[in-house]
């Protein structure tokens, strides 16, 4: 009898004193409830809106460059994802741009619940005119991030440059992941974060995607006293 297919979806809603989120993501795409407050007077931001048969993007973090680079890495990594943020932008774009991210990488982890029987290990080359960007991603339970987007604007529209790296930081911590990503060349800065992005979404897909023949597997080289205690460490207490 086929085993029947698990939904991979969470939802996230985190209220502390610099912000408010509500999301909700399902790695596999497809119609997704929206959080209790997804768009902003009701009205989404269309810019970082998309609705189709296979995916449901609503995001509106109130910095519209942050809101592309989430609509990006959400469309090429295959989600749907419902997401508003409102931060204590009267100061900076810093805990706004910081919590959206672990948020999202809480999310991800929940959604997965398991790296049993996915191929865990993804990578990816993206382009975007002149720019090219690698991403290389293992979901290790070992949250760790080298992130070298070689940016050289102090902004790009209302997001801090420093804020990328950061917020790739953030998210591999919250999703508890391995991942590399580097822009190769490029001129334009939009570019380089723009492709930096899409290849980690391509990378991401990959390695959430579950591998046929080896369902309950879990994906380590060590011997089944450990793949057991990964197994456990991955759904535990700490990285709730």
């Amino acid at each position: 009898m086929a085993t029947e297919k698990r939904i991979r979806t969470a939802t996230i809603n985190r209220d502390t004193n610099e912000t408010k989120i509500n999301l909700t993501l399902n790695l596999d795409g497809g119609p997704l409830e929206p959080t209790t407050s997804s768009t902003s007077n009701g009205d989404p931001k269309s810019h970082a809106t998309q609705s189709s048969t296979s995916q449901s993007i609503t995001i509106d973090t109130g910095i519209g460059f942050l809101d592309h680079m989430l609509h990006a890495l959400a469309k090429h990594a295959g989600w749907s994802l419902h997401l508003r943020t409102r931060g204590d932008l009267h100061i900076d774009d810093h805990h706004t741009a910081e919590d959206t991210f672990i948020a999202l990488g809480s999310a991800v982890k929940q959604s997965l619940g398991t790296i049993s029987g996915l191929a865990r290990f993804g990578y990816a080359y993206a382009p975007l005119d002149e720019a090219l960007s690698r991403a290389v991603v293992d979901l290790s339970n070992r949250p760790f991030s080298v992130v070298d987007l070689g940016l050289k604007r102090e902004k790009l529209g209302d997001l801090s440059c420093e804020m990328l790296p950061h917020c790739l930081q953030s998210f591999a911590q919250g999703a508890g992941v391995t991942m590399h990503v580097d822009c190769l060349r490029g001129d334009n800065d939009h570019h380089r974060a723009e492709s930096a992005f899409k290849a980690l979404a391509v990378a991401l897909r990959m390695a959430c995607s579950p591998v046929v023949g080896r369902e309950g597997e879990v994906p380590t080289f060590t011997g089944t006293c450990e793949q057991q205690l990964d197994e456990l460490v991955y759904r535990g207490p700490r990285y709730q």
